[in-house]
Parts: C-alpha cells; sequence; structure tokens
C-alpha cells in the first residue's frame, strides 16, 4: 500500500526538517510527501526551507505543498496589501532571509520561489483523508469551504467531532503532541517555539519527530 508522510508547520526551522526527513524511509516511486503549509516566518531560514522544498520533486519526489496563513501573509505583504500583520507575525525574519545587499537593501525573490509560492494549494483530498493548514469550517462541504477557514480557523475545528466523511490531517494550531481524534490529526508541534517538528506516516498513523 502506498503511504504518505505529512509534514506539520516548518517555519524556517531548516535544520529540524533536515533532521525529519533522514528518518523517514520514502519510496519515491510510491509513497507522498504532503507539507501542510507555513514553511517561513519566525524561525531563522526560511529561504533555505523553500529552497529545500523545492528541490525534492526535483529529486524524485512526489510531493503536495499546501498554503498556510504564514504563506497568504507574505503574498498580501509582497503585493502591497498588508505589512502589518506580516511583519508583527515573524516575516521580519523572513524578509532578514530574502534580503540583498548591494548599492542599497532590497528585497528579492527568486523567481523559482515566486512559483512555489503561487502554485501552493489550499487543501489535498485523498480516498481516506484531507490535509488542509488549519482545518474545515464543520457542517460546510469540502468545495464550499472558505479560503479564510482552510488557513485560520482554530477552536469551531478543533473543538468540533463533526465527521467530514475522511479523517482531516490539519497543522497550525501548536499542540505539546500531536493531536488525535476520532475525525482528526494535528501535528504542528511548535517546532519554532523550541519543540518537535513532526510527521505522521499513513495509514500507519505512526508519528516521527525531531
Amino acid at each position: 500500500m502506498d503511504r504518505i508522510f505529512a509534514i506539520g508547520d516548518i517555519h524556517g526551522c531548516f535544520n529540524k526538517l533536515c533532521a525529519l526527513m533522514e528518518k523517514l524511509d520514502v519510496d519515491k516511486d510510491q509513497d507522498c510527501l504532503i507539507f501542510l503549509g507555513d514553511y517561513i516566518d519566525r524561525g531563522p531560514q526560511s529561504l533555505e526551507v523553500v529552497d529545500y522544498l523545492i528541490g525534492l520533486p526535483q529529486d524524485g519526489y512526489r510531493t503536495v505543498f499546501l498554503k498556510g496563513n504564514h504563506e497568504i501573509m507574505f503574498e498580501n505583504y509582497l503585493s502591497g496589501h498588508d505589512d502589518f500583520n506580516f511583519l508583527t507575525n515573524g516575516g521580519l525574519e523572513t524578509t532578514n532571509r530574502y534580503m540583498q545587499n548591494t548599492d542599497f537593501q532590497r528585497l528579492v525573490i527568486p523567481p523559482s520561489h515566486t512559483s512555489f509560492f503561487q502554485d501552493l494549494r489550499l487543501y489535498h483530498e485523498t480516498d481516506s483523508y484531507i490535509f488542509v493548514h488549519a482545518g474545515l469550517a464543520p457542517g460546510v462541504p469540502l468545495d464550499k469551504q472558505q479560503e479564510k477557514d482552510l488557513l485560520w480557523i482554530r477552536e469551531p475545528f478543533i473543538r468540533s467531532d463533526y465527521s467530514f466523511g475522511k479523517k482531516v490531517i490539519f497543522g497550525h494550531t501548536p499542540f505539546k503532541q500531536p493531536l488525535i481524534t476520532e475525525n482528526k490529526i494535528g501535528i504542528d508541534t511548535g517546532a519554532v517555539y523550541g519543540n518537535t517538528l513532526t510527521c505522521v506516516e499513513l495509514p500507519a498513523e505512526k508519528f516521527y519527530s525531531v
């Protein structure tokens, strides 16, 4: 049976990402890596994390990259729509990594990184699972979910025992240990706050962390 390895919020923790990947016995031909968003901000090496992720499909891995709320904040910052939320939520660490010193400092986003951010998906669905960054609004069909909920929702989703028909694998809200309930698994374990970076292997529900 093909396996899925879903990885929680990285937030610029490049060293933890590399260490976690070394623990995973991924079959490039059959298994799939799914990343749940929030690759950037707060941590020290957002640029390096994105570089690494871009390289995975080039190395032959089957991958799915989802969008997190920090990626949408970065998008809004780059388009000039919202500096405050991005910079006050760890964005300064990201802009520092993308800043280049020429005659004056300027923010330079490599074209490959721009394409990476533009291609991020809001959710991914398989026969047995729904993968999303933050969660789903209870009672709303998947194709009717709003972007703000997919990227930002917390308590209404986390506290709900509503069955979405498939188990939901999500990040966004940090827990000291993975949250495991009948209808959901939360795997943001606060890597950037000094805790672990977590991966869940499915369908075995085997957890890896560094």
